[in-house]
């Protein structure tokens, strides 16, 4: 990448990440207290409607904020168009959403479901309200502002779950977490931005955009879709409880694993559309990118499924000790799920939208395969699909982009080899202490976290990673700054 834009690129990671991670501490934190309040019966009857705003959020933005991203100059009245339209959808959707709980209720023999439906799904037109103010501000590389107002907001929604859980309002708690995060994060961003729907607005712009937007919305439509599948047959095929442990399992691996993969990705993206004209830049750029992240998560997801069992013991007591096998398998997803997501931004910034379309039908297909074998044996194998499905995830998608970038399969592996190669020696290093001190728990847990962060870095330095050096330098400009 250019010096500039490298730049920016590193203080809009740092900023990105400085977020992410505050706000993972803090949301970790109010889970573990939640976990420790709530039943797995309770967050079980959680994960439905959970993952049915997931994917239906994918709808409502219908891939114009991406668009908008790309668009080398949106006028007022491509800002307008969007706004109304991802209001309208979302309102449309929301009623829909309403009226449907019922069934879904009964369906899965939950009554919970209809009685939160109508204050949880307000997170969908909630999210519509701010969608193109956190777009402008993507556009402008103001990831510091983003910082501090997804953290405040996370901040208001952890305190008051926190205090209605230990009030016993029981399902309640985690309903208003969500709502009332999101509703300060939009009130935040409408108060912080300029941007105000004024002007002339029309559907012109929205066909415009609609080839390369609606190109995405099938794609990650599709792709959200697929990934909560577990939960929706799941939470029929098996108990609330069994279902609340599974879903944690994959929401607590997912904080540190969302952590790098948004706040690279959210800074990325535009980065490499600026640059995709510059072959040499953008291969390189890829190139940089995907070590970065293969080394802050590789050694996160390895240390946590081998401190796992210590963890849940210290952390959330008896009642959680049956999610720990699927939380040491499901953290292997979160080596291979970063890179994916990497070069997936590759492809959004290079090529044209019915490539990706084609390349996740591929990808559905196998996941299809894999879902159609596991879920009706077992949630250990589903966990263990999980982790298959993001290897072949992250294949298909790198292999793509060898038709767009100068990065070949060998450099690929020269760069990660090295970073995999450390962090499988950390785990076994960790595995070993564990081995090592019997009796107490959180000892134990201690000693195990001071192996896996010393050896680490120890061993980075010692055969002089090159990931070690470019993340050591992005960290003291940082702290210059």
């Amino acid at each position: 990448m250019g010096g500039e834009l490298k730049e920016k690129v590193a203080q809009g990671v740092a900023w990105s990440m400085a977020e992410k991670i505050g706000s993972m501490l803090l949301a970790m934190a109010v889970r573990l207290v939640i976990l420790r309040l709530l039943t797995r019966d309770i967050l079980g009857f959680m994960s439905i409607p959970s993952a049915v705003v997931t994917v239906l959020l994918v709808i409502v933005d219908s891939g114009f904020s991406q668009s908008l991203v790309r668009h080398k100059g949106p006028s007022q009245s491509d800002y307008k168009s969007v706004f109304l339209f991802n209001i309208a959808v979302s309102a449309v959707l929301y009623g829909v959403l309403v009226a449907l709980a019922p069934l879904a209720a009964r369906w899965y023999s939950m009554p919970e479901i209809a009685r939160i439906a109508p204050v949880f799904f307000l997170l969908l037109p909630l999210n519509a309200l701010c969608a193109v103010q956190n777009t402008i501000f993507i556009r402008q590389f103001r990831f510091a502002l983003l910082s501090k107002v997804t953290f405040l907001s996370s901040l208001a929604g952890g305190l008051t779950a926190i205090a209605l859980a230990m009030a016993g309002w029981g399902i309640w708690s985690l309903v208003a977490e969500r709502v009332i995060a999101v509703g300060m994060r939009t009130a935040l961003l409408w108060w912080l931005s300029d941007w105000r729907p004024c002007g002339k607005c029309g559907l012109k712009p929205l066909r415009e955009m609609a080839p390369f937007g609606c190109s995405l919305m099938v794609t990650d439509l599709i792709s959200n879709f697929y990934n909560k599948i577990p939960q929706f047959f799941l939470g029929k095929l098996y108990s609330p409880a069994v279902l609340g442990s599974f879903d944690q399992a994959v929401k607590l691996k997912d904080m540190p694993a969302a952590t790098g993969i948004q706040a690279v990705q959210n800074v990325t993206f535009p980065a490499l559309a600026k640059i995709r004209d510059d072959a040499p830049k953008f291969a390189e750029g890829y190139r940089q990118v995907v070590m970065v992240v293969s080394y802050v998560m590789f050694p996160i997801m390895l240390g946590m499924s081998a401190v796992a069992r210590d963890m849940f013991a210290v952390l959330l007591g008896e009642e959680w000790m049956p999610t720990v096998p699927y939380f040491e398998a499901v953290c292997l997803a979160g080596l291979f799920s970063p890179i994916a997501l990497t070069a997936y931004n590759v492809l959004k910034a290079r090529c044209k939208g019915p490539l990706i379309v084609r390349l996740e039908v591929v990808k559905k297909i196998i996941m299809t395969a894999i879902f159609a074998v596991t879920i009706p044996h077992s949630v250990m194998a589903v966990v263990w699909g999980l982790v298959a499905i993001a290897f072949c995830e992250m294949a298909v998608n790198f292999l793509a982009t060898m038709r767009f970038t100068s990065l070949t399969f060998r450099r690929f592996v020269r760069t990660l080899l090295p970073v995999a190669l450390v962090s499988g020696t950390m785990y076994l290093l960790v595995r070993l202490t564990a081995a090592a001190i019997p009796g107490n728990d959180l000892v134990r847990l201690l000693a195990e976290l001071a192996t896996g962060v010393v050896s680490y870095l120890a061993l980075s330095a010692l055969f002089r990673l090159e990931a070690f050096r470019e993340v050591t330098t992005i960290v003291r400009r940082q702290l210059k700054k």
